[in-house]
């Protein structure tokens, strides 16, 4: 029935579109000898404001045909690098041709022409920031540089987050369907020279999924120049251990054709450290402490390899296939731990020595389809994406224990070996209609469907006697299959001085869990609601007042719903939880921005259900699980203060501080526990431009965090640092670039943990210093835009797995 609704819709539009008139403009572009200069840019705009109607490139003859148009006054033109601009005011009515149009040649040769740079801009709006940096020096790195220099995101170890949350990533408002590790590999070895702007939404419309509570969207400029454009580029990185990647990109572009491909490989190895100390009770009593040290290092050989490839049939309909590809052929870790037992004197009972050597592959394979139809060129169209990816995983690890008396007299070994496999299916489809009714008013809706399989297993074997026997209380197996259905609505609409953005977004979830081995279900259903509205009133130009708020969930990533265990040594495992529900956050802002430049914010946020990875001790068997677990409620609230201005021409400054409480609340053993915190998060960026071709860029972040609660853990505070700077050679080709992190080495993760019998503390120390090198070359066409636009999907990013 909605096939046939919907077929009966797309006719009727198609029909409109057949009984209005369109024309198209040609001509053709000569130099002042008579000769055709062929891929010269051919832009048409809106003679009122100079907005962007269509465009071409001209063919090696010289002619262009632009269009269809409807009838109206426009403005056409027409640019080359080395000629002067051409522009024409056209009535069209009817065919036009403008036969020969010649360009005038400027009076500077080609090798003097030089490009200059323009400042980056912020610019707040009631549900974003927009960071402008189109031919600013930030654009001469990779996306990644360009990420961490953004107001509103922060950027530690290659995650990326906003106000405390994971954001979703886009390009050109296309999905990046990608875990945050394959990311920032891909950021890290993309151009940012096309970039225009980046979009940090913090209260995203209704046409983003739900799981949507923050937005990232990156938008490559408009580039109309056909040919061949590629780059090569390397990066190394020394921290306790170096770190190599090199990779290369490649972009073709023609009248019809857009093709872009990008391959990388990095080699990896990372080390972490660890201290802590946990003290089991024996009633209120402490009863024994137990103290580790661990040493993880991780090695990764990783290949990613994406593509994009459009076929624009005609100037309505686009036809896309893309892929994002990633094979990680090895992957290991070994853990090696000592662990000290005390009694209640501080006196040592015995100790264990524990080794834990762990061999994984993966492989993660996305494509997705589009179709967009464009009905005219006010903006109406119908966008269609279908989703495949296929998750495969297998993991084989060993541990083995030693213990020892006080007097290090050995007494036993312990040893157990498991095999640990994960196959995932993701099915998904969505169609987007849009309708601009008029300048002011946007009407859009839409519907989508999208499926989960996954399947794990897991076999533990205990050695006895260097034979392995199976154990079957820790042997299972999890299939999971989960089904979403989606349709929203929403409108946007401006006045003289007010503006509104509002919709309702409606999913239907329903999950089946099943746990073979105990035949043990974790089934759900449940249809929810999201509404989101921002509202912004504007009483003079240098004040802007906004509203936002937003209904959004967070659904449990595919492992943490796995029952299995993954033990790190005897007494200390990680294990999953398919009881968890979903988290459903409400979040609301109050905001006034000052000239563009100072806002002051007010803003709350209420989590049902919130999900925390958290210790859990057994003070029976003195065993530590980690265990992802569904709180009763988190309350956020704050006060951010903002400023974002040049101190000179060349010296750009963005800084924040924010004051804000959160609050968890919990059931624990019977006992309701409420903690809370006050904490200040603060941030210092400069980006400083020098020399006079402005090929020198600096720049330098700080990121301090204060002590902050995440679920009945205490975190101590932190200083987050980064200094970098690159250098472009060769007329703009090369760019070298340095990057230090962590400058005051005040960059690890400290935590404690005190309520109920629960009492255990960790420091981390992570690989989070280094110094980074690295060299990117640009060869062919290098004014080309790529139609890099990878995609994401909020089912994929659930596939992430713990570090």
């Amino acid at each position: 029935m909605i096939i046939k609704q919907l077929a009966q819709l797309t006719l009727f539009f198609l029909t409109l579109v057949a009984f209005s008139q369109e024309f198209s403009i040609s001509g053709t572009v000569h130099d002042v000898n008579g000769a055709p200069i062929s891929f010269s840019n051919v832009i048409l705009l809106t003679e009122t404001d100079a907005a962007f109607v269509a465009g071409t490139t001209t063919n090696t003859d010289g002619s262009f045909v632009v269009g269809p148009v409807e009838k109206g006054s426009y403005l056409l033109k027409i640019t080359f690098i080395g000629y002067e601009d051409y522009t024409k005011t056209l009535a069209v009515e009817a065919q036009t041709n403008l036969n020969q149009i010649t360009l005038i040649e400027t009076a500077e040769s080609l090798d003097e022409v030089s490009i200059t740079y323009k400042k980056p801009t912020v610019k707040k709006e009631p549900d974003r920031i927009v960071f402008n940096i189109e031919n600013s020096a930030l654009t001469q790195g990779n996306i990644m540089q360009v990420m961490k220099s953004t107001p509103g995101v922060l950027v530690i170890g290659g995650k990326i987050s906003v106000k405390h949350t994971e954001p979703t990533i886009f390009i050109n408002g296309r999905k990046v369907h990608l875990s945050s590790d394959e990311l920032s590999q891909l950021l890290e070895s993309s151009d940012a020279n096309n970039i225009k702007s980046i979009e940090v939404i913090t209260n995203p419309s209704a046409k983003y999924d739900a799981t949507s509570g923050a937005v990232i969207d990156i938008i490559m400029s408009k580039n109309l120049v056909t040919g061949y454009r590629g780059n090569i580029f390397t990066n190394y990185t020394q921290g306790v251990f170096p770190r190599y990647n090199v990779g290369t990109g490649h972009f073709f572009k023609s009248d019809k054709i857009n093709f872009y491909t990008n391959y990388s490989y990095s080699q990896d190895k990372i080390n972490r450290n660890n201290e802590e100390e946990t003290s089991y009770f024996n009633g209120t009593a402490i009863d024994e402490v137990w103290k580790s040290r661990l040493n993880r290092n991780t090695w990764s050989k990783t290949h990613n390899l994406n593509f994009n490839f459009d076929f624009l049939a005609d100037d309505k309909n686009t036809l896309s296939l893309s892929a994002t590809t990633m094979w990680l052929p090895d992957f290991e870790y070994k853990i090696a731990n000592r662990t000290n037992i005390y009694n209640n004197s501080n006196s040592l009972q015995y100790y264990f020595l524990s080794h834990s050597f762990s061999n994984d592959t993966k492989q993660n394979l996305g494509f997705d389809f589009d179709y967009e139809h464009k009905f005219n060129t006010k903006g109406e169209a119908l966008l269609f994406n279908a989703h495949f990816t296929t998750y495969d995983m297998e993991m084989d690890q060993r541990v083995t224990s030693r213990y020892f008396t006080n007097t290090n007299a050995f007494t036993n070994t312990t040893s157990f070996v498991t095999d640990n496999n994960q196959e995932t299916k993701i099915y998904s489809s969505k169609l987007d209609y849009k309708l601009p009714v008029g300048e002011t008013f946007t009407f859009e809706t839409g519907l989508k469907y999208s499926n989960v399989n996954t399947n794990s297993n897991i076999t533990h074997f205990d050695m006895v006697g260097g034979t392995p026997v199976l154990n079957p209380n820790n042997t299972n197996a999890f299939d999971y299959n989960e089904d979403v259905f989606a349709g929203y609505a929403n409108l946007s609409k401006d006045w003289s001085k007010w503006s509104l953005v509002a919709g309702l977004r409606a999913e239907q979830t329903n999950i089946e869990g099943l746990s073979v081995t105990t035949n043990q279900t974790a089934n759900q259903e449940y249809l929810k609601w999201f509404p989101n509205a921002s509202i912004s009133f504007n009483p003079s130009e240098n004040i802007s007042i906004y509203t936002n708020y937003k209904k959004s969930i967070i659904r449990p990533n595919y492992r943490d719903l796995n029952p299995f265990r993954f033990y790190l040594n005897d007494n200390t495992s990680v294990t999953g939880n398919p009881n968890l529900k979903p988290v459903v956050v409400d979040h609301g802002e109050f905001g006034i921005a000052l000239s563009g430049t100072y806002f002051i914010e007010a803003y709350y946020k209420k989590m049902d259900d919130n999900i925390y990875e958290i210790p859990i001790q057994d003070n029976t068997n003195n065993t530590l699980s980690w265990v992802p677990t569904n709180f009763d409620e988190t309350i956020e609230y704050g006060f951010d203060f903002v400023a974002s201005t040049y101190l000179t021409n060349r010296w750009y400054i963005y800084a924040v501080t924010s004051f804000y409480n959160v609050q968890d609340s919990n059931t624990f053993q019977n006992e309701n526990i409420v903690q809370d915190q006050w904490s200040n998060y603060s941030v210092l960026q400069n980006n400083i431009t020098l020399l006079k071709d402005n090929s020198l860029n600096i720049d330098l972040a700080l990121h301090y965090s204060s002590k902050n609660l995440q679920g009945f853990r205490t975190i101590d505070g932190m200083v987050i640092s980064t200094l970098a700077i690159s250098k472009s050679l060769w007329n703009k080709k090369a760019i070298f670039s340095v990057i230090v992190e962590d400058l005051f080495n005040d960059q690890d993760y400290d935590y404690y943990v005190r309520y109920s019998n629960q009492a255990n503390k960790s420091y981390a120390d992570f690989d989070n210093r280094y110094i980074k090198l690295g060299f990117r070359y640009k060869f062919g066409n290098t004014l080309l835009q790529t139609n890099n636009r990878s995609k994401n999907l909020k089912e994929r990013e659930r596939l992430k797995t713990k570090s």
